[in-house]
């Protein structure tokens, strides 16, 4: 995979939230694809982070693609407000909804693009059914709940497995949690093409050049 294949989506959970406006338009800056934001309720993952006015402040910042990633549960009655909110991708969670069918389709008449997200001990066989209706699949490398966590090495082949789903289909693999530049290369040959970093970025003084860098090991 070229290197300009690859999406670097740096998860805003590890920004300085006092000055959540600044960070963004610094990775902005920096060469991000995506603006990854993790949405936690403090009942689906243990921990709580920012709803839709957050986003809708942020949304003037930057045109960058916003990857809302729904750790909440319910999540089907609070897309619209995500969407309105500024989110272009709104993945939600194949263990929090009973109703993955209904809600991707949902997502997709709000005009955004549908993703379905996968913990470490979910198997890929979820996605069977409505992997047709998604634009991006994202398995998560981590327990959600936390930044700063180690990657589940056991996910690689998960990841594998999923590329071998999704064929020709224009869909997104992304991979969440732990993702740095001694394992990037990996989960690229696995088949993955979009990668959520946090720590991996923004502990770093100079966010382009850990941008830059997750790009040249993932080449």
């Amino acid at each position: 995979m070229a290197a300009n294949d690859i999406k670097i989506a740096p998860s805003i959970l590890s920004a300085d939230f006092s000055r959540l406006g600044d960070e963004v338009r610094a990775i902005d800056a920096a060469g991000c694809d995506y603006v990854h934001i993790d949405v936690m309720d403090g009942h689906f993952v243990p921990n709580l982070t920012f709803g839709p006015p957050v986003i809708k402040c942020i949304r003037p910042v930057t045109e960058k693609v916003f990857d809302v990633h729904l750790m909440i549960d319910p999540a089907q009655p609070y897309l619209r407000d995500y969407a309105e909110a500024g989110a272009d991708i709104i993945t939600v969670h194949a263990e929090a909804d009973p109703h993955l069918d209904r809600s991707l389709q949902f997502i997709r008449s709000l005009g955004k693009k549908a993703g379905i997200s996968l913990n470490p001990s979910t198997p890929e066989q979820v996605l069977e059914f409505v992997i047709d209706k998604v634009d991006l699949i994202l398995v998560m490398s981590v327990n959600p709940g936390f930044g700063g966590q180690s990657f589940i090495t056991s996910q690689i082949d998960k990841v594998r497995r999923i590329r071998a789903m999704i064929g020709e289909r224009p869909i997104d693999l992304e991979v969440d949690g732990g993702i740095s530049e001694k394992n990037i290369k990996a989960v690229v040959s696995a088949g993955a093409n979009a990668f959520v970093a946090g720590n991996a970025i923004f502990s770093h003084g100079d966010y382009k050049s850990a941008i830059d860098a997750l790009r040249a090991a993932a080449g």
